[in-house]
């Protein structure tokens, strides 16, 4: 009687230990399945979220005529920096269709020069009478404040448009307002002072040629 018991208390242990088999078995396989899902859907997001990234902004060279036709005042400060030169100071910009006059000042108000002139020719007036002129901005300012400042691209760019006649790519935020433009070897940051702002308080443009210069503005008022 007692081999009997001792066979029945076998068979009972066995049984427990191939339902406990069987029970890891189906848990085994739960889990297998759920990483497996859990896997899939972190691929699928991944493959979602690399789907949905923006392409690069492709180049472009048309222009909107009219608009940089228009005129407006800004008034603000800059500065611009090229190794070891620099410049700083406030500036006043007047633009008529293709005509700009920018008058610069110190920051403490005294005057440094006057800046006029067009596609036709441009000339900077110093306080003391003397004037240089020259065929173009990059050969005037370069010659006159050491460092060359696209005067002809900025009157576009301070505006968020491309310049005419080259070409560019450009870049939009999540309200549709510039956020970066590329163009003639410059690079155009744009910053916004409110949420519905419509123009930029702060542009940061930086030459990354083998001479690099970076020009820091802010734009006080509009007009």
């Amino acid at each position: 009687m007692g081999k009997g018991r001792s066979r029945q208390r076998a068979r009972r242990v066995e049984g427990a230990a191939r339902r406990e088999s069987r029970q890891r078995g189906l848990e085994g396989n739960r889990q297998a399945a759920c990483a497996l899902t859990a896997g899939g859907i972190a691929l699928a997001a991944a493959l979602a979220g690399c789907a949905s990234l923006s392409p690069p902004a492709p180049e472009s060279d048309s222009v909107d005529r009219a608009a940089l036709a228009a005129p407006f005042i800004a008034e603000g400060r800059l500065s611009a920096r090229r190794g070891n030169d620099g410049v700083a100071g406030q500036f006043s910009w007047r633009h008529e269709s293709a005509h700009d006059t920018i008058d610069l000042t110190s920051p403490l108000g005294q005057t440094i020069a006057r800046l006029d002139g067009d596609a036709g020719g441009v000339k900077i007036e110093r306080p003391d009478g003397r004037v240089d002129v020259a065929q173009d901005w990059d050969t005037l300012t370069a010659r006159s404040l050491g460092l060359t400042l696209p005067v002809g691209g900025l009157s576009a760019w301070l505006r968020g448009f491309p310049r005419e006649g080259s070409r560019y790519t450009f870049e939009r935020d999540e309200r549709n307002r510039p956020s970066l433009l590329r163009q003639d070897g410059w690079e155009v940051t744009y910053a916004y002072a409110e949420p519905d702002a419509t123009h930029a308080t702060r542009l940061t443009l930086r030459y990354s040629g083998a001479d690099p210069i970076e020009v820091r503005i802010v734009v006080d008022r509009w007009e």
